[in-house]
Order: structure tokens, then C-alpha cells, then sequence
């Protein structure tokens, strides 16, 4: 299939076209670059495009004969939603608004949505199962929640087929793909350049209600997220029916444990201050991932805390050295 990738120069979007390409499918990257990364599309077909423009939407989805959407483009910072909420409502659903129409004018009715644990906001039951309520604590999960509940009335109305995918915490690296973003606020990549360092990175909240304080989180392997978007095509492509599932492993480690793993992987210490806690940071989210496994058959692979840190590790020590030779 020619599968159109929005955002498919970004960390997870990169990994997944990757995986459409092993698995036989053509994806065709669609991205501005804002913060993507042209080295991450590789010999993929990459679009310099924004989903603002609807004319380029619909060149490249005729041009391509795209038969279906993976849609990762995106503004995702928790931090930056809360101070500039214009910028994520008019990205993450306007723009999806765009995408949207542009697909179904073009009889493309097939899609794998790119969604956030953030949804749900504080949660009222651990592990998170999907029936939680989802009430967003930023402007950030309340777009992504927005989007969700479009893709629900365009299933009634217009028989779009959909899967939303609620990621927990994305990390880890493959290959030549690892995760590069300006501005990083992304906890392993900033303790890993801080080790790399020995400039001290900031952790947010140290008096949490948890073991050591500090936030938990549900870490997964960017390359169980890429497979599980393989998976969701293909439960569409099964008549599936539109729906969202959770993914994560279901189970957390505190900013504090991710810590001493990094400085367990880098034989090194990782310097740090604690600061106050950032507004819109729930103190634990851990995924109930089992709807996705029933009804998916996805099972992570690589998601271990060590596996995580250990790919992500090689991964920036690797790319200090291309840059340092490069210049």
C-alpha cells in the first residue's frame, strides 16, 4: 500500500515508515520540518509540507494514489501547550481538520491516529485502561482528546475508519534513528546529554506522592510503538472496528530510577536539580495495555527499562561522534 506518513520525519514517525518499508508498503513522508529531521526520512518520499496547505495535501495524495493515513504531525509539549494553547489547537486540530477533509474528498478512509496517555489526566484507577474518563490536565491532551472525539462522529457520519493509538512514554533508539528535538524536554535524552556532559538537567517535582518523589511513567520502545502502528493498519485493513488502545507495558519507573539506570548503562553519574513541579504533569501514569494485546496480538519487545536506555545510550554517543567528525 502507498501509506501517506504526516509527521513521518519525527522520532516515532521515522521508526514506523521505517517498518512500513520492511514490511513491503510505500510510505510517503508529509512533513514541514518544524521539528522533524530530513536525515530521518533517509531514501523515503518526503513531502516539505504543511498540513495547513490543503493544495499540497491533495497533489500529494493524488500524485502518490495514497490509500491510507498514519498521522503523527504534531505539537506534543506539555509545558509549551499550557503557555501557547492557540499554537496546539491550531496544529493538532485544525490542521487534523485539514487532513481530514483532504482524505475523505479523496475517498481515503483509512486511518492510524497518533494519541496521548495525556487524555486521560489524573487517573483515577492504575494501571489506566482505555474506559478511564479523559480529562486533560493541558491544552496539549485536551487537542489530542478534541480529535478523538472528530474521528468518532466522521466514523458515524462519513465511515472513516479509524484507529486512535493512546501512547504512555516514547523512548529508546534503532539504527541510524534516535531522538533529536529542539527544544528536548524528553527526560532519557536530557539525563543522557547531561552524563555526556556533566551540565546537571533540571528534573520537575520532587514531592510527588510516590517511593522516591519524583513522577512514574510507563516507558515504551519506540520500536513496540512503530510495530503496534503496523498492527493497527492491519486490524483496519481486517475490518476492525475504530476504536483506541493504549500503549505501554504497564508498569513504571520514577524519574529517579531512570536515572540510576542511565548512570548504571554509562558508567557514569547523571548531574541534576530538582525544580517545582511543571503544571499538567499527573504524578504517575501506567498503561493497562491489555485491550491492545488481546485485540491487536501486540506485545512489546524491547521495552525494558535497560533495553530503553541501553539503545538510547548508543544512539547519542553515536551521534556526538558523527557531528564531532563532521565538522
Amino acid at each position: 500500500m502507498n501509506i501517506l506518513v504526516a509527521g513521518g520525519a519525527g522520532f516515532i514517525g521515522s521508526h514506523t515508515a521505517e517498518r512500513l518499508t520492511t514490511a513491503g508498503h510505500t510510505p510517503i513522508i508529509y512533513d514541514n520540518l518544524s521539528t522533524g529531521h530530513r536525515w530521518a526520512a533517509g531514501s523515503q518520499i518526503i513531502i516539505e509540507a504543511d498540513l495547513a496547505d490543503k493544495r499540497s495535501l491533495r497533489a500529494a495524495i493524488e500524485r502518490h494514489h495514497v490509500e491510507a493515513v498514519i498521522h503523527f504531525a504534531g505539537c506534543a509539549y506539555v509545558g509549551e501547550s499550557i503557555e501557547q494553547p492557540r499554537k496546539y489547537f491550531q496544529n493538532n486540530v485544525l490542521n487534523t481538520l485539514n487532513l481530514l477533509d483532504i482524505m475523505l474528498d479523496m475517498d481515503v478512509k483509512i486511518l492510524v491516529y497518533s494519541s496521548t496517555c495525556a487524555t486521560y489526566g489524573v487517573p483515577r484507577h492504575l494501571p489506566i485502561p482505555e474506559t478511564q474518563p479523559q480529562l486533560p490536565l493541558s491544552p496539549y491532551g485536551e487537542s489530542k482528546l478534541f480529535v478523538e472525539k472528530v474521528l468518532y462522529w466522521y466514523g458515524k457520519a462519513y465511515g472513516l475508519r479509524w484507529v486512535a493509538l493512546r501512547y504512555f512514554n516514547a523512548a529508546g533508539a534503532s539504527g541510524q534513528l534516535g531522538e533529536s528535538h529542539s527544544p528536548e524536554t524528553h527526560l532519557i535524552p536530557l539525563a543522557i546529554e547531561a552524563s555526556l556532559t556533566g551540565v546537571p538537567f533540571t528534573i520537575f517535582g520532587g514531592d510527588y506522592p510516590t517511593e522516591d518523589g519524583t513522577a512514574v511513567r510507563d516507558y515504551i520502545h519506540v520500536e513496540d510503538l512503530a510495530a503496534a502502528h503496523l498492527l493497527a493498519l492491519k486490524y483496519l485493513l481486517e475490518n476492525g472496528q475504530n476504536r483506541a488502545f493504549n500503549l505501554g507495558t504497564g508498569k513504571g519507573h520514577s524519574v529517579r530510577q531512570v536515572v540510576e539506570m542511565i548512570e548504571c548503562v554509562a558508567q557514569k553519574p547523571v548531574p541534576y536539580n530538582v525544580a517545582g513541579r511543571r503544571p499538567g504533569d499527573p504524578p504517575v501514569l501506567v498503561a493497562d495495555a491489555r485491550v491492545a494485546q488481546q485485540v491487536l496480538g501486540w506485545v512489546p519487545v524491547a521495552s525494558s527499562l535497560h533495553e530503553i536506555i541501553q539503545s538510547a545510550w548508543a544512539w547519542h554517543v553515536k551521534s556526538r561522534k558523527t557531528i564531532a567528525s563532521a565538522v
